[in-house]
């Protein structure tokens, strides 16, 4: 099945499925522009045809999908071309997963970081294996966690969405489980045989109730309970208060405050305050505000300074402007959620 999508995302029709498979296995399954409006287009055909009962989608290699392409996004900034429709059609791809309605199983057998959260994470149906892992890294790239990370974040459990969004900290499918990430947890060897039964059958429910076995949480209780505690401050200043206040008997405090002094300051402002935001926005409403947000990103310093620490001069020191968070001025950060006219993300 032809989607427009090349040699970068595969379309079959399998039985009772509609099956999407990510064939950039050297790229890490980077979702680019191209792949976005593929998959789009095959959800909607697939919507409308009654031999389909459900959607797959999978990933080969060791990704299921490491994030968007950011080096073409990087490139074509740096040019005087930012990336607007890619972004445009990729947040639309992602409200359209959220609303999809037929089961939408995401079959998470390796990493899923940015880009590739927004195109599972949204669906019905969040199968990880032991291989997956999981995070949001984009504060520590000047950026923010976009692809719908401002619905998604809030709802995790014990401010769980707050200290991912912070610190960009990968986890396993075991806290992905326990805090709401992953909907199903199984083991990889059962992969084949659970999408053949979802093909066979188009019935998810019986699928998964066969293979699913609760992984346990990986972060220890008393390390979850101190998430809570700090992540649940009414404002990113009094977080980082709270972790400074136990950081001198508490290791998770010590080790939390460096990971977050690495990350950009305003890129922190931001995330706080989208994640704040997003937990009274329906899913719309959160993807209007991260197209916001993102036309003053790409037309600002530190996403495109985070880049080149990060994939041109790897490993180097990213220099952040403003360097500090007492030097990132409240009007600032106001200016990236300010309406765009009619520039608004049309959904």
């Amino acid at each position: 099945m032809d989607f427009g999508g090349g040699d970068d995302i595969r379309f079959e029709r399998i039985g009772k499925a509609g099956v999407a498979t990510l064939t950039r296995p050297k790229a890490l399954n980077a979702v680019n522009h191209r792949m976005v409006k593929a998959l789009s287009a095959a959800l909607a055909a697939w919507e409308k045809d009654r031999a389909v009962e459900l959607v797959v989608i999978k990933g080969e290699g060791r990704a299921f999908s490491a994030g968007g392409d950011i080096l073409d996004v990087y490139e074509a900034g740096r040019a005087g071309r930012p990336k607007y429709e890619f972004f445009a059609d990729e947040y639309r791809l992602n409200a359209r997963i959220e609303r999809y309605p037929k089961p939408y199983v995401a079959l998470i057998n390796g990493i899923v970081m940015g880009g590739g959260v927004g195109v599972s994470v949204h669906g019905s149906h969040r199968v990880m294996t032991e291989n997956a892992v999981f995070a949001m890294p984009e504060v520590g790239i000047g950026f923010f966690p976009d692809v719908g990370g401002s619905h998604v974040l809030p709802d995790l459990g014990g401010h769980f969405g707050f200290y991912l969004g912070l610190t960009g900290n990968r986890i396993r499918y075991g806290d992905a489980l326990w805090s709401g990430l992953a909907t199903h947890t199984v083991s990889s060897e059962y992969l084949d045989g659970l999408l053949e039964h979802l093909c066979d059958t188009g019935d998810a429910g019986s699928a998964l109730r066969e293979v699913f076995r609760a992984a346990p949480r990986e972060t220890p209780t008393e390390v979850v309970h101190a998430i809570a505690r700090h992540f649940s401050k009414p404002s990113l200043r009094e977080i980082l208060a709270s972790l400074e206040q136990a950081a001198a008997d508490e290791p998770f405090a010590a080790e939390t405050l460096a990971t977050i002094a690495k990350r950009s300051p305003t890129s922190l402002a931001i995330a706080f305050r989208q994640i704040a935001a997003g937990h009274t926005l329906s899913m719309d409403e959160c993807m209007r505000m991260e197209f916001r947000i993102l036309n003053r990103m790409l037309t600002g310093h530190d996403f495109y300074e985070g880049i080149r620490a990060a994939l041109i001069d790897k490993g180097s020191t990213p220099q952040w402007s403003p360097a500090t968070l007492d030097a990132v001025r409240p009007e600032d950060i106001e200016a990236y959620f300010a309406p765009l006219g009619d520039r608004e993300l049309v959904l």
